[in-house]
């Protein structure tokens, strides 16, 4: 579909400027029009890949962080909380906002709403930047007069999926510099050092340890082929991701990560956990459950979990309970089962189902606090071994050609 760069005056009399998609000039110039614009200058964004991205300002981010839009999120339920309206709430907003992006998408809502659009309609608008459960759970606080208390728990529900992925992201950070400099101290070491010990050595012939020998004939290989290596390990990625678009051999591959005997408990545990956080806090804001178990189901990442979930939808519709089909997957943890069967009979699905998400958040922290304890130590142990392995043999051989006759 075309992008079409516009220039239009909103409602306010400010001139607002971005990009949009449509299907020709005519429809974007009526989608601006549908939003309160006065279309000033509507043109189509020629070329494509390195053309596109040469019109564009490289340092100006186009979507709002997860992080900045929990903080919105929250700064919007706050002033809504103490009674004021929903446009001066964004004006406000849109004035005090530091990060142009911010500014630029609340000036987008508030033009939306001015022209008539409800704040769920505004927001499914910049799908790019509000998932659909995000839109869902605005609409249902709409329809409900308790947008305040669903914005509330949206930032909630956001700053602490947030947390969660900054605390994962940086106790991954030492270990990923130690990975990075040992292969890099291996590389350097294997493809500079070693081969510079070759003249040393090409006297010697087959009277080298043999050690020895395949730690030089490695060497001389990065050395010679190191684009070669370069190219072969961009291509392998290349060629990975695009198997990866293939839904069956997505499936195969998430399926078998799943099957993987320690990190595929993690995986389930780290999905259920968000699959129940977020449907249970969409049935909690009165979205209903065949819509908030799909916009829930869109979560998760694993094809082979998703796919079970996609079941549970089928069978709800059949009238049967959500645990009946749950109870048939190999891959559903027993103990969400158990708990979310308790919430179904007693009447608290949404108490139960964000049980869930607590229990298995909390186990998947404690399960990656000693890994990554166990993981740097035994870095260190493998890298030393390697290195010292790599001397060892360079000794070996310098050793034995001092003992060879002249």
């Amino acid at each position: 579909m075309p992008l079409y760069r516009y220039k239009a005056v909103a409602s306010s009399g400010d001139t607002v400027e971005g990009e949009m998609e449509a299907e020709g000039q005519k429809a974007a110039v009526k989608r601006l029009q549908a939003l309160g614009h006065l279309p000033v200058r509507v043109d189509e964004v020629k070329g494509h890949g390195v053309a596109r991205f040469l019109q564009r300002d490289l340092f100006r981010r186009e979507k709002a962080s997860a992080g900045e839009i929990a903080v919105l999120t929250g700064d919007i339920a706050t002033l809504l909380h103490a009674g004021v309206a929903l446009d001066r709430t964004l004006e406000i907003i849109a004035e005090l906002a530091e990060q142009e992006t911010v500014k630029r998408l609340v000036d987008r809502i508030l033009d939306s709403i001015r022209g008539g659009s409800s704040l769920a309609d505004a927001l499914g608008a910049e799908d790019k930047t509000f998932p659909a459960y995000y839109v869902s759970m605005v609409r249902a606080g709409e329809a409900g007069g308790s947008l305040e208390v669903v914005l509330d728990r949206l930032s909630g529900f956001m700053a602490g999926a947030i947390e969660v992925r900054e605390r994962v992201r940086s106790a991954l950070i030492y270990p990923m510099i130690l990975l990075g400099m040992a292969i890099l101290a291996i590389v350097v070491l294997m493809g500079v050092v070693v081969p510079r010990f070759k003249p040393l050595f090409e006297d010697a012939g087959e009277a080298l340890p043999v050690a020895t020998q395949i730690v030089v004939a490695i060497g001389e290989g990065i050395e010679a082929y190191w684009w070669l290596i370069a190219l072969a390990i961009i291509a392998g990625v290349g060629i990975f991701r695009h198997q990866l678009r293939s839904p069956a051999w997505r499936y195969r591959w998430d399926l078998g990560k799943l099957r993987t005997p320690l990190l595929g408990p993690l995986l389930i545990k780290a999905e259920v956990a968000r699959f129940c956080r977020t449907l249970g806090t969409l049935i909690g804001n009165g979205v209903g459950m065949l819509s908030a178990l799909s916009l829930a189901g869109d979560t998760i990442a694993n094809a082979a979990l998703a796919r079970d979930i996609e079941t549970v939808a089928g069978s709800l519709k059949e009238g049967k309970s959500l645990t009946e089909p749950l109870a048939d997957s190999d891959l559903f943890p027993r103990l969400a089962l158990h708990l979310t069967r308790v919430g179904e009979e007693t009447g608290k699905m949404e108490e139960m189902l964000l049980k869930v998400a607590d229990i298995y958040d909390q186990d998947v922290q404690r399960t990656l606090d000693r890994a990554l304890a166990l993981l740097v130590p035994v870095f260190t142990i493998v890298l030393g071994v390697i290195i010292a392995g790599i001397i060892g043999s360079i000794l070996a051989a310098i050793l034995s050609v001092y003992e060879l006759p002249i």
